[in-house]
């Protein structure tokens, strides 16, 4: 039977709560599998596994739980690899990379920031700062609406303003909390989001970095900031996927 991986700590901090179930119907008892210094909590994988919400909130309960007791470097949902073999194998494999992020992430948390924009505020900005679109729409108003040419024209100038203002108010979600911050990862490009940026802080400083959000919204009003966490740091785990070799990922996040 194929093994799912929740994460991987320090051998010596695995006293996890007794009867901790983690994904399937009924959900599959946590163990934990033991490499030298380091330790894998895994489950027997379900057959059919799906990113469902129940699914979702019993991979972060285990990460939860296992983290109360020092840190844990989460995989994401849907890691499973063929058998324990070969996840005790990658602990060993990899063993330095491990136990370098376990001292790297302990006592940190993931905060995740999208944003996008508020559609008739960030017109009003794009008027308020561009004369020459301000001049435009006065003139097409004042001749009934302008010509088939002229609304063109104006409509290809409000989208290139506000395509420069995505790009600006990017930069300026990342360079205003990265300060706050002891690392960032810049999240895939998709649609709906202008920024989506993960940062990893110190639980310690988590007050000072809402503080900064709440900053930054004061600031933007034309912004719509999402902020979820403080979660397990799923984007610092390595610098690509966070999966050890030898698993593979079906579905979602828990963090989405």
């Amino acid at each position: 039977m194929s093994t799912y991986v929740y994460g991987i700590t320090a051998s010596s901090r695995t006293d996890l709560p007794k009867d901790l179930g983690g994904v399937g119907d009924p959900p599959r008892p946590v163990r934990v599998l033991k490499e030298g210094a380091l330790a894998a909590l895994v489950s027997d994988a379900p057959e059919e596994l799906r990113p469902k919400r129940r699914e979702l909130l019993a991979h972060s309960n285990v990460l939860a739980e296992a983290g109360a007791a020092g840190c844990v470097l989460p995989m994401r949902f849907g890691s499973v690899a063929p058998d324990d073999d070969t996840v005790t194998g990658v602990l060993a494999e990899r063993g330095e990379h491990y136990k370098e992020r376990l001292r790297a992430l302990d006592g940190k948390v993931e905060y995740n920031v999208k944003a996008t924009h508020a559609e008739e505020a960030v017109l009003h900005r794009v008027l308020a700062e561009n004369p020459e679109i301000r001049a435009m729409t006065q003139a097409n108003r004042q001749s009934g609406g302008g010509s088939y040419e002229e609304r063109l024209r104006l409509g290809e100038m409000v989208v290139a303003a506000v395509k420069a203002q995505e790009a600006e108010d990017a930069t300026d979600v990342q360079h205003t909390l990265e300060p706050v911050a002891d690392a960032v990862s810049v999240g895939p490009d998709s649609t709906g989001w202008l920024a989506n940026v993960s940062f990893l802080v110190d639980r310690g400083s988590a007050e000072t970095f809402m503080t900064a959000v709440e900053q930054l919204r004061k600031g933007h009003p034309h912004l719509d900031l999402r902020v979820n966490g403080p979660l397990p740091p799923y984007s610092f785990v390595e610098p690509g996927p966070a999966e050890p070799a030898g698993t593979t990922s079906g579905g979602g996040t828990a963090k989405e």
